[in-house]
Parts: C-alpha cells; structure tokens; sequence
C-alpha cells in the first residue's frame, strides 16, 4: 500500500436541487407495458423527479449551486471556475456552464462543460483539483445537472424507467493541510465501447433530420445488458485502483457514494469490493438516475442528514458513455 496523498483541495460546501413534480412507477403502468414490481425488482427505481415546464438544465444547476456556496461560506464573487457536467444541457451551444454563470451573477470567470454522462461529476472534480493544485483557481463549483426527461423515448421501457431529473454541486477549495480533502481521482475511457450508450443524432455524424425525429434518434439509446456487465467491473476496478493511489484499503472507507444506475449493480459491486450494502449511500429509490448528477445529490443528501461526517473518508464511483468511468477518494 503507498503512501497516503496530501490533499491539494476539499469539498468545502454541497447543495442538491430534485423538482417538485414525481412520477411513480404506477404511473408509467399507465402507458408502458411494465409495472411497479417489475421496476423495483429489476433496478431499485420507485419514483423519479422530473422538471416542470419551462424549467431547464442551467435552472436545475442554479439552485444546487447557491445551496452549495451557502454551505461553504462563499459568495458568488468568491467562485474563480464554474464546471457543469451533463449531457441534457440546455443548447448544443453555448455551454450550459455559461447559462449558470449568467444565472449566478458571476464575472468573467471560466466556465465550460464536461460531457462524461454519469462519470460526469467524477470527471468535473478531477479537473477542478487540477486548476486548484497549481493555484490557477482558488474555488471552483463543479456542478452535475442533467435534465433526462428530454431526451429520454417514454415508450422505451429500456430506458424511461430509469433516469430522473436533477442537480448536485459542490465547491472545491484549497485543502490549508491536514488530510481532509481530495486523496486521489482516477478516470478513464474506452472508446470501443462508445456505441454501448449513445444519443445518435444531432452531430456531425448523423445530423437531426425530420426521419431522424420520426425514428427518435435524437433521444437516448443503451445497450443495456452489456452496460450493466460494464458498469460492474469497472466501478469496482477503479474503486480499487483510486484506493490503492489514496494510501487506503477498502476497511478504511466510511462511506461509498457510487453512482445510483441500478440497485443490482450496486449490489455486485458491494460483492466485488468486498463490502456490505449498507456501507453504500442509497437513494435510486428516490430519483432514479439522475446521470452526472447522482453522485452530487446523494453526497449533498447524506452530508445534511448526518450521515456523512467530516472527518470521514468517501469513496465515490461512476461509469457512463463513452465508455468512461472513474473513481476519488475524499476525506470530508
């Protein structure tokens, strides 16, 4: 085991933003050939948040930002970086990060969006650690928002049951020493496997035509089976491999915060590292997968409920298209 990383930044403040309106899985009994038992049995999923009308990608990620500064303390004009991670945002361009900027009242700051789906966040905070360690940025927010309900086929029963809708943020900041803070990240990507999860229209390969609208290519498409299988190695290999980095074995994690895509993924996963489920951080129940924003919310939800306590240390690990994934360890 090597030496354990003096942490360059740490998470100095969360927040999460859900919308109000929910739709069960009662109600997708209504127009999909599915049911209530079915969704629980196979993925974990009750229920999941979706945007009211009108209510956009750079809303969503508004809100859990101004929670997130709240929570460390700070002030807009305190924030030298914005970094959003989605895939749903709201325009092919600009970045949405640019849309949050304007929202927040921030200055000429930089802002711009990672595209790593549900590897996102894990993505956005390896970055911001960078920007922090070289003293570039002193804060940064990385925010993961993904607005799923619009790009989801809703009668594609493959994928419409999973995702909900949602916004998690955190600020980064310098770590002042001590060993609070982030030990070590690690992300990857396989591009052989890019076609496994996919929005296929809308880009220079296959520009949106109105067959392509008939035939929903602009909407989300997954390999399911074979995600699954990937999901499962690869969480539990980066997880390993970022411990391994952070000086840590697994018996000194309090808490795993992986991304919420399955509640039977989550399960191998468990079995993989070794672990029992109720050392992971559980909401899918709730939200269903919320993309680059579900590790961020089920962070923010176990910090406010007491859960999470500073002082712990955090493993957090995601797997989304590209095929990319990746893991950190943080001590809180």
């Amino acid at each position: 085991m090597s030496a354990q990383r003096v942490p360059k930044s740490r998470i100095l403040g969360t927040g999460h933003y859900v919308p109000e309106k929910v739709i069960s899985n009662f109600d997708l009994e209504k127009t999909l050939e599915t049911s209530d038992a079915w969704i629980t049995e196979r993925t974990g999923i009750r229920r999941r948040h979706v945007a009211a009308d009108g209510e956009v990608t750079s809303d969503m990620a508004a809100h859990a930002a101004r929670r997130a500064l709240a929570d460390a303390g700070l002030e807009v004009a305190d924030i030298d970086m914005i970094i959003v991670a989605t895939i749903s945002g709201d325009s092919p361009m600009p970045a949405t990060a640019a849309f949050v900027q304007q929202k927040l009242g921030a200055q000429n700051i930089p802002a711009f969006d990672v595209l790593a789906a549900c590897a996102g966040f894990i993505f956005g905070i390896t970055v911001a650690d960078q920007f922090i360690s070289t003293g570039t940025a002193r804060h940064v927010l990385v925010i993961g928002s993904e607005l799923m309900s619009s790009v989801l086929d809703w009668q594609d029963r493959g994928t419409c049951v999973l995702f909900g809708d949602g916004a998690g943020a955190v600020v980064l900041g310098p770590a002042r020493g001590g060993d609070r803070g982030l030990l070590a990240t690690r992300i990857f990507t396989d591009g052989t496997l890019a076609s496994t999860l996919t929005i296929p229209a809308g880009g220079s390969t296959e520009p949106l035509t109105s067959d392509g609208l008939l035939r929903k290519r602009n909407k989300l498409k997954m390999m399911g089976k074979q995600v699954f299988r990937t999901a499962i190695k690869y969480l539990a290999n980066s997880s390993l491999a970022v411990l391994e980095d952070a000086g840590l074995g697994i018996d000194q994690v309090d808490w795993i915060v992986a991304h919420q895509a399955n509640l039977r993924i989550l399960s191998q996963v468990a079995d993989k590292l070794g672990v029992p489920m109720d050392k992971f951080i559980i909401n899918i129940h709730d939200v269903g997968n919320t993309s680059s924003a579900s590790i961020p919310i089920a962070l923010d939800e176990a910090i406010r409920d007491g859960r999470i306590k500073p002082g712990q240390t955090i493993l957090m690990s995601a797997l989304g298209s590209g095929i990319s994934w990746g893991a950190a360890v943080v001590r809180m």
